[in-house]
């Protein structure tokens, strides 16, 4: 069964095509992924951009180039460039680093020796804490400079408007204060500052523990690693009493529950009242990253401390802006400690601003088509012989959880994740959708999510075991689902059913 509306879109080609700051690019083949994974050559030669908190951005490749020849730095150094001179310092202390050279530059610059392990570390670091530098700040210094010869046309909003807007807009979602949101440049920057904070509140009072309750994205859990002496994981979200027997003997050790509403990449759902008084009964803050609920299909307001959204996904719609966003909830017992939870935020450059405040004025709308169509899709694939399991939040065992929080009958998160009775590379590779990583663009996005998130649990047998345990299958699909007409993404599905 044909269907020209969605069409093969090339190896490398970015997502959305032919945007320099698109923040996905196209893996239309299973064995594209492989061998990015892999790193082998030819496919390195083919994908030169990515998410970029994960891959290095051309421009900004480019720019540490630039500045290693203005500054005549030794080959004996890699210049690595940062979203800010505060962002040098963190890493500097976190690696004892610290230039020889004078640098000034609108932006962070620090010297990392080749030839050590350092620079790995440093640039992981980075993308877990997510100070990359703006591909489009990196992109006007370069055209400055006349090392690129244009900038990239897109519509933006006005430079004295767009900071507004985007608080306005998350102000009035989440129904707090204007004063109670903070910008950071990245989701994955925004969960820093609040663990920072955290850390620096609590430990005095001796709550050193932090619980990350469900298996949660994998940089969340780096950043806890990173910035916590002590951290206790509860990988099954659906299995509260478990957490209830570990506060009942140290739960006034602990500094705050780190959760998603639903979690990535399965889409389960807490008992989340029974988790607020949970939280309740021992004074612990909770922190809930909002991402895929987003504020207009969950309302979380009488649940969370802290709200956490990388506003990359559905509230740019046209995944082309690393953003993130802290709110606080003026109903419990941290809204006031403003100071503490976003001065560990970097900036955000305000060509970034410009471009999402454009694009968040359609977030409410952008969210309800998406979740109309999500819902016919899950009903499409409850009917399919090709599927083995369906991941999304009105399953049997969460619809009492999500239900608790929906904002009325017809709300559903926008991802659904599957896995199949057929062979999962002939799958993948058949379907014409978009097909890298990230989520939440107004084009439907699938990836191979434990092929991109955990490929080094693929690779061994203890790794797959672990895989096994906290049931997240090797070939599950997460499907982002786009606001293209419904017809038509059923009909490319339907090429399965052959």
């Amino acid at each position: 069964m044909s269907n020209n509306y969605f069409s093969h879109i090339e190896t490398g080609e970015t997502l959305p095509v032919n945007n320099v700051h698109a923040v996905s690019v196209s893996m239309p083949y299973l064995q594209d992924v492989i061998d990015y994974e892999k790193q082998t050559p030819e496919i390195c030669e083919k994908i030169k951009s990515g998410y970029p908190r994960f891959v290095l951005h051309p421009y900004l490749k480019k720019l540490g180039l630039y500045i290693k020849d203005k500054y005549g730095v030794s080959d004996d150094y890699e210049v690595v460039v940062l979203s800010s001179k505060k962002a040098v310092e963190l890493v500097s202390d976190k690696y004892f680093i610290h230039n020889k050279i004078e640098i000034d530059e609108p932006f962070g610059v620090i010297l990392v020796q080749n030839g050590t392990s350092q620079l790995q570390k440093v640039l992981m670091y980075i993308q877990h804490v997510g100070c990359n530098l703006s591909s489009r700040l990196a992109e006007k210094y370069l055209f400055d400079v006349g090392l690129i010869d244009t900038i990239h046309q897109e519509e933006v909003e006005d430079e004295n408007k767009a900071h507004d807007i985007i608080v306005d807009t998350l102000a009035s979602a989440y129904n707090q204060p204007k004063k109670n949101v903070c910008l950071a440049p990245s989701g994955m920057n925004a969960i820093y500052s609040v663990v920072r904070g955290l850390n620096s509140i609590q430990a005095h009072n001796g709550r050193t523990v932090l619980v990350q309750f469900g298996w949660l994205y994998l940089d969340t859990m780096n950043i806890v690693n990173h910035h916590y002496l002590q951290s206790k994981v509860f990988p099954d979200i659906l299995n509260l009493d478990l957490l209830e027997e570990y506060l009942k003997k140290d739960g006034y050790k602990v500094s705050a529950i780190v959760t998603e509403v639903p979690t990535n990449p399965l889409l389960k759902t807490v008992d989340i009242k029974r988790l607020r008084d949970l939280c309740d009964e021992y004074n612990i803050p909770l922190v809930i990253d909002t991402t895929f609920a987003t504020p207009y299909n969950l309302d979380l307001e009488p649940y969370a401390d802290i709200f956490v959204e990388s506003l990359t996904k559905f509230a740019c719609g046209n995944a082309d802006v690393l953003m993130g966003a802290i709110i606080l909830n003026k109903k419990h017992n941290l809204s006031h400690m403003t100071t503490e939870f976003f001065k560990h935020c970097d900036p955000v450059y305000i060509k970034d601003k410009q471009r999402l405040a454009l694009q968040i004025k359609d977030y409410e709308s952008r969210v309800k088509k998406i979740s109309a169509n999500t819902k016919a899709l899950a009903a499409y694939f409850e009917e399919c012989s090709y599927i083995d399991k369906i991941f999304y939040c009105l399953n049997d065992e969460n619809k009492k959880n999500y239900s608790q929080t929906m904002r009325d009958d017809n709300s559903l998160t926008g991802i659904i994740s599957v896995t199949f009775n057929k062979p999962f590379k002939e799958v993948y590779d058949a379907l014409n959708f978009a097909k890298g990583p990230s989520l939440g663009a107004e084009f439907t996005l699938l990836m191979p999510y434990t092929y991109l998130a955990h490929w080094d649990l693929i690779l061994t047998e203890e790794g797959n075991k672990f895989l096994d345990e906290i049931g997240l299958p090797i070939d599950l699909l997460r499907i982002s689902v786009g606001v293209e007409p419904i017809e038509e993404i059923i009909k490319e599905f339907k090429k399965l059913e052959s």
